[in-house]
């Protein structure tokens, strides 16, 4: 689920949302304006002053030339704006030449060096704060011991509270850690540190700050305090013998099909992908000078990849601008003038190649080159820019493993699936190794015997091929498919590698569209959402699977990197950080001790401990995701659904640092998130077993 939202960008987006539509004035608001005020601003000197401004068309320019507007304008009864605005004294000289009044100074640039003096002295006046612990684990990983600790302080307001976190050990061994304040769309959270290395395990911690307060003294827990059965003597793994594009994927489908025919089905899902493929794209003229863009509509391998465009002069006085298509060159003539001069500009053109041959051609400007002259140019050779060679370009019927003894809907169904973000390259190694432990071990272990007898298992290893295929050939850290909703400049072969849509992004629940945060309307973003919920194969395909199915009663999404272990509510609105409905006290402990359960599973492998502070809900311990996946499988569904975010920070014994390993680590590394993950899974099937038990 990475990269990390950007909070300041999308709460200014709101903010100049609101700006652009002002508040409908009070029924008590003054019949008479407000009286001018005298302001006098010393050198570079800033102050926020509340202006009126005689119309919207005013407020309109002030926003379109990027001025602080420090809140929604209002709108006075006899029609005019009231905005507060962040200015020096050349910006009010400008603002009241052009006509705006300046009617309240609400406060000077020298006011809060004063005003937070005073703040700071009613704090000390004041008694000391509270803390409490919200949370102290320790672990012990591969012979080292770990203690992480949150705690939140009830002066929350402060945001210069130092917190300080003492432990001692059994044999009375002491030591102290810094505490970071951490804030979430604006609200305080707690305070929090990454794991610290203790030479022991702790048997006490306590947390003072520096406004006095002292929690009271606290006994860690060990985290997760759950292990999974032992593995019997002769069990398989370790399937995984390198990194698999979708075709090796496809491949692993169609062998496991033929090797297991009583256990597995192979289910096609409905909606096909675009397929690795791409319209075929030029610039024609030189986009560091002048440049227009031209498009194929049709896809580069539907015949387009070669097709040649270019622009002549056709050396006569007075001729329009005029084009022609040929034996697969598109030439278009350029206008003159009376003396016989080149007139035609970028725009002229561009406009006319889509006029003319809109089934056949678009074409925009390159941007930068609005309004130029268009130079003679070409021929160019149009191109869909794609490298992988050997890759099927058709559209991608996506597949779902179907395992169990019984298949008929009448058993549990658990649901895993992964890749929806196309770098993660580890994440189908996860998927296809739980799947193969499941159906290798079923003739010789009888607790997976007893596993695929009693659950239905369904397992989709990647749900975004297009996307897989273009990171294995063409840029790597490609997140999203390959769909391109851009339009206008947006559509410039120098964006190619942020086109396509978030499919994380793209499903109904707590949307982009219904104002949650995390999800992005530009095309551009990473965090793109579509043009409309839904709006994507890939993302339908999800849904299709699971809504066929009414027995799947659990999902796990699985995503890189970072370690976490995470449950719905997924996203929230900006206003108040109000989530998405919490699950009831009982549907939350069971989140929680299941995801024990599996967090412990998971470290059996190779001693990998998933932190406790990245353990819970996705808005809490993340970031916002609008429109995920889990989130519309459990509130839509009823689905307990849940994300793992694998390749867990690693520790560096030299550096005494935790280290990320990325979306596409060593092969080894992500060969060993592949065994301990997939024992993870298998922890997930166990428990949906447990659940149909009578």
């Amino acid at each position: 689920m990475s990269p990390r939202v950007r909070w300041t960008a999308a709460l200014s987006a709101v903010l100049l949302t609101a700006a652009l539509a002002p508040a409908q004035p009070s029924a008590a608001a003054p019949a008479t304006a407000p009286p001018a005020v005298s302001v006098a601003l010393d050198g570079g000197e800033h102050a926020l002053i509340r202006f009126r401004l005689p119309d919207q068309a005013a407020l309109q320019r002030l926003v379109a030339n990027g001025a602080d507007i420090a809140a929604r304008p209002r709108t006075a009864a006899d029609g005019a704006i009231l905005a507060d605005l962040v200015v020096d004294s050349a910006e009010l000289a400008a603002l009241t030449r052009g006509g705006a009044i300046p009617v309240q100074v609400i406060e000077r640039e020298s006011d809060g060096a004063r005003r937070l003096a005073q703040s700071k002295a009613r704090i000390s006046a004041a008694s000391a704060d509270t803390l409490t612990f919200l949370q102290a684990y320790w672990w012990t990983t591969n012979g080292r011991t770990f203690l992480q600790t949150q705690v939140a302080t009830t002066a929350t307001d402060d945001p210069d509270v130092e917190i300080t976190v003492t432990w001692r050990t059994a044999d009375g061994t002491t030591g102290s850690y810094q505490l970071i304040r951490f804030e979430d769309s604006g609200e305080y959270q707690y305070h929090y540190a990454l794991p610290q290395r203790l030479p022991a395990k702790p048997v006490s911690v306590t947390a003072t700050s520096s406004l006095g307060g002292q929690s009271r003294a606290v006994t860690p827990s060990i985290w997760p305090n759950a292990t999974p059965p032992a593995l019997p003597s002769g069990y398989q793994k370790d399937f995984i013998q390198a990194y698999m594009t979708p075709t090796d994927i496809s491949a692993r489908i169609k062998r496991l099909k033929k090797q297991y025919p009583s256990l597995v089905d192979v289910i096609e899902l409905p909606n096909r992908t675009q397929g690795y493929r791409r319209t075929a794209v030029a610039y024609l003229g030189d986009p560091n000078a002048a440049a227009v863009v031209v498009e194929s509509v049709k896809f580069g391998d539907q015949g387009m990849n070669g097709v040649q465009v270019k622009t002549v002069d056709p050396g006569r006085a007075n001729r329009p601008l005029s084009a022609t298509y040929k034996d697969r060159v598109l030439t278009v003539s350029l206008a003159t003038d009376a003396g016989g001069k080149v007139i035609s500009t970028t725009d002229d053109v561009a406009a006319f190649i889509s006029a003319k041959y809109p089934q056949r051609f678009r074409a925009v400007v390159e941007d930068g080159s609005a309004g130029l002259p268009m130079p003679v140019a070409g021929p160019v050779r149009l191109d869909d820019g794609l490298l992988g060679t050997e890759v099927p370009k058709k559209p991608w019927t996506v597949q779902a493993l179907r395992i169990g003894k019984v298949r008929d809907g009448s058993k549990v169904g658990v649901l895993a699936y992964s890749q929806e973000h196309a770098r993660e390259w580890a994440t189908p190694l996860v998927t296809l190794e739980f799947a193969e432990r499941m159906l290798a071990n079923y003739a010789t272990d009888p607790e997976t015997r007893r596993l695929v007898d009693s659950v239905d298992i369904f397992v989709i290893p990647t749900v975004n091929p297009d996307g897989a295929n273009y990171t294995f050939n063409d840029y790597n850290f490609q997140r999203k498919n390959l769909v391109n909703h851009c339009t206008g400049t947006s559509r410039d072969p120098k964006y190619r590698n942020s086109w396509g849509v978030d499919v994380n992004r793209n499903y109904t629940v707590g949307s982009y569209f219904d104002g949650y945060v995390g999800g992005s309307g530009n095309c551009l973003s990473g965090t793109y959402s579509g043009t409309g919920e839904l709006s994507e194969s890939e993302s339908r395909n999800v849904i299709a699977l699971a809504s066929a199915h009414p027995n799947i009663k659990f999902a796990m999404n699985v995503h890189s990197y970072g370690g976490y272990f995470m449950w719905p509510p997924g996203s929230y609105k900006a206003d108040g950080r109000v989530t998405l409905p919490r699950p009831s006290i009982d549907e939350s402990k069971f989140f929680l001790d299941s995801a024990r359960r599996i967090v412990g599973a998971i470290a059996a492998s190779r001693g990998t401990v998933t932190w406790p502070a990245q353990t819970g809900p996705v808005a809490d311990v993340l970031y916002s995701a609008a429109g995920n996946s889990a989130d519309e499988l459990y509130y839509e569904l009823g689905i307990d659904a849940w994300d793992f975010e694998v390749g867990n920070d690693l520790w560096n014994d030299a550096t005494q640092e935790w280290e990320g390993v990325g979306f596409q680590p060593p092969y080894d590394e992500a060969h060993a998130e592949s065994q301990e993950y997939a024992g993870g899974l298998v922890e997930l099937v166990r428990i949906a077993g447990e659940t149909a038990q009578p």
